[in-house]
């Protein structure tokens, strides 16, 4: 049973969104290392390091980028952790504090449609996981010509349904069925991973050239003096990967068994994977040189090239790693957020549902062919937009309210969170303010203008780090002279 809120408004409250009773507070150390291991082995993580090879850097200059990217993002993600464990209630009313009981509204849905545009993108590459199986097994008996409307034939459509399908077993289960499947497949992952390194060592007689390749950014490389521009932006990808992450970690952290579990569950859990996935995609990929006489990044592509039973194994895997990570980064957030938006009406369950008739809708397979890099940009671009209202919630919380919180005015248009009619000016002006420097960068990059002042390309270099400081300065000044 969830714990009982005196007076709670409906349009703000129902069971999911209650506090978490000390029954439900089941998730201990190894619950929040296994949810991160099963979220850090997917497709996206796999590529990243191959984007900072392709930038310039050797194989240890990406390792550490990506393992110091995610060492930076444990901080805030713990820190805003430690809301959802001591309060035992999600992200959406964690944000009434600092936005107001109605304007929390709109970070919520922020934080769940992004998190909407990754389920799509994700259901699409562990459909395509499933097709590559099927296609394998029977010499390309199920590739036929695309379906009108759809653009895809449908073997592919059915691969993606199947998919799409079994997230739907989960979402009716709700949270603790994901930490079960993520705690089970966890240390499969880390073993398949382990697996594929030995198979290329050993296929490859060693892992080539790429791992002894000098960085670009030598004395006489073709980037001299150009690496610690590249490592700023590329540092600040790797935080924007999980930034998103950081923000409604509380969903997840609401069922920790003490603030201990969250803390070193999540220290062990993401900056080493994360580290070690890096080092395993750069190593496999070096291989594939000696291999396949071609460096092959995608995890899908190099799967279909295996053949044999090996093809099973592998895909089966990514199968496993994208609905892992899916069910966790991208279905809870937004399924929180729309329950936010009318409680007494929507529940957790009807939520994800959502979220998963989202995924259909946008034909992520269209994005995908039609943008390709551009839209993963766009993604990553606004997730680290976000950073603004993860500055916003630690000054809000540690600064302000020194980590003291009403619960019961959580659930209340009455309470001390009313501000003005349900909406907090200091935190939305924080917000927006908090937001522009970044926005002329973001629209470069993700291709809306043509050119901007270089000095916009500059700040967004750094986006995350800017919005999370230029948001907490201007909140906490805002709400302290309130």
């Amino acid at each position: 049973m969830t714990q009982t809120i005196r007076n709670a408004d409906p349009s703000l409250y129902n069971a999911d969104m209650a506090p978490a009773s000390d029954a439900e507070r089941t998730w201990n150390m190894w619950s929040y290392a296994s949810l991160w291991v099963a979220m850090v082995v997917c497709v996206p993580t796999y590529m990243l390091s191959g984007g900072l090879v392709a930038a310039g850097m050797n194989w240890w200059q990406a390792v550490l980028t990506v393992f110091l990217g995610n060492a930076i993002v444990l901080i805030p993600m713990v820190l805003i952790g430690h809301m959802g464990a001591k309060y035992g209630v999600p992200f959406p009313v964690l944000l009434r504090s600092a936005f107001g009981t109605r304007g929390a509204k709109i970070p919520a849905l922020a934080r769940g449609l992004v998190a909407c545009g990754w389920f799509g993108i994700n259901t699409w590459v562990g459909g395509s996981a499933i097709y590559v199986i099927l296609n394998a097994l029977t010499n390309d008996m199920f590739r036929g010509a695309p379906l009108p409307v759809l653009g895809i034939d449908a073997a592919q459509t059915v691969s993606f349904l199947i998919f799409w399908t079994m997230h739907l077993y989960f979402i009716k289960k709700g949270t603790e069925s994901i930490r079960w499947l993520e705690t089970l497949a966890a240390p499969f992952l880390l073993a398949m991973g382990l697996a594929l390194l030995a198979w290329a060592y050993v296929k490859a007689g060693g892992f080539g050239a790429m791992l002894s390749a000098p960085s670009q950014f030598i004395e006489g490389g073709a980037k001299e003096g150009q690496f610690w521009g590249t490592f700023v932006i590329s540092l600040t990808a790797m935080v924007g990967f999980w930034a998103t992450m950081a923000l409604n970690i509380p969903d997840f952290t609401r069922f920790a068994k003490s603030q201990r579990d969250q803390m070193i569950g999540q220290a062990l859990g993401l900056p080493i994977p994360m580290a070690l996935f890096a080092f395993i995609s750069v190593a496999v990929t070096s291989a594939t040189v000696q291999i396949y006489g071609e460096a092959i990044w995608n995890p899908v592509d190099l799967a279909g090239r295996m053949g044999g039973i090996g093809v099973i194994f592998a895909l089966a895997a990514l199968v496993i790693a994208t609905l892992t990570t899916n069910l966790a980064a991208n279905v809870v957030a937004p399924a929180y957020g729309f329950s936010n938006l009318a409680p007494d009406k929507i529940s957790f369950r009807m939520g994800g549902y959502i979220t998963a008739g989202i995924g259909i809708a946008i034909f992520p397979w269209k994005l995908v062919e039609d943008a390709g890099a551009y839209i993963f940009t766009w993604l990553v671009g606004y997730s680290a937009l976000l950073g603004p209202i993860a500055g916003l919630l630690i000054a809000d919380y540690y600064l302000l309210r020194k980590t003291n919180l009403k619960l019961d005015d959580l659930f209340s248009h009455k309470g001390i969170y009313e501000a003005r009619n349900g909406w907090n000016m200091a935190g939305l002006i924080a917000l927006i303010i908090g937001i522009l420097p970044n926005l002329p960068g973001f629209l470069h990059a993700a291709g809306f203008v043509s050119a901007v002042p270089p000095v916009f390309d500059i700040i967004y270099g750094y986006a995350w780090f800017v919005g999370f400081g230029v948001a907490a300065i201007v909140y906490f000044l805002l709400a302290k002279k309130k």
